[in-house]
């Protein structure tokens, strides 16, 4: 049974901070046609771990997405409202970017005897690779399709947009503090 669109906004209401509309309808779009390529169910969903990389970890993909999102927002607030608009932070890429930076895990991860594992994708794609290219067929923004890209270390040594390199660090920290 495919997960509705509106139980996505459920599990991730903060794309309805999103002001851009079509942004907005973009970012949802990404999501729900992932999960529905990917066929995970509203439960895999709500229990698919946010690594691998981390065997005890009790923290779900949903979650990790949710707390890199929030703070990747709370550090671009923070700039504009400290450095009086030295810096400019395009909120809306911020959002979709950061929401959906994760998003090529739903075909990076597999179900083997009730147990997450890696895919056979995931060994040929990492996650921001195929993340980035699923949303770029959807026509995604490519300053959203480049967070996506360069989120993990796929973007070292490259140039990072200013949201690249926020929703890099919410991601690490989101990520380091379990290791």
């Amino acid at each position: 049974m495919s997960v509705s669109r509106e139980k996505i906004l459920e599990l991730l209401p903060e794309i309805g901070q999103i002001a851009d509309s079509g942004l907005k309808e973009l970012t949802l779009k990404v999501w729900f046609e992932a999960v529905k390529k990917s066929g995970w169910s509203e439960y895999d969903l709500t229990r698919m771990p946010f690594t691998l990389l981390i065997k005890t970890t009790a923290v779900s993909l949903i979650e990790h997405t949710r707390s890199v999102t929030m703070t990747a927002v709370g550090i671009g607030d923070v700039l504009h409202k400290e450095y009086h608009g030295k810096v400019r932070v395009d909120r809306d890429a911020l959002l979709a970017g950061a929401i959906l930076h994760d998003v090529g895990k739903l075909f990076e991860y597999a179900l083997e005897n009730g147990v997450f594992v890696k895919s056979r994708a995931g060994e040929l794609l990492r996650h921001p690779i195929s993340g980035a290219a699923f949303a770029f067929q959807y026509g995604v923004p490519e300053e959203v399709v480049h967070i996506i890209a360069a989120h993990s270390k796929e973007g070292d040594g490259g140039r990072r947009t200013i949201e690249a390199i926020i929703v890099n660090h919410a991601d690490f920290v989101n990520f380091d503090v379990f290791k």
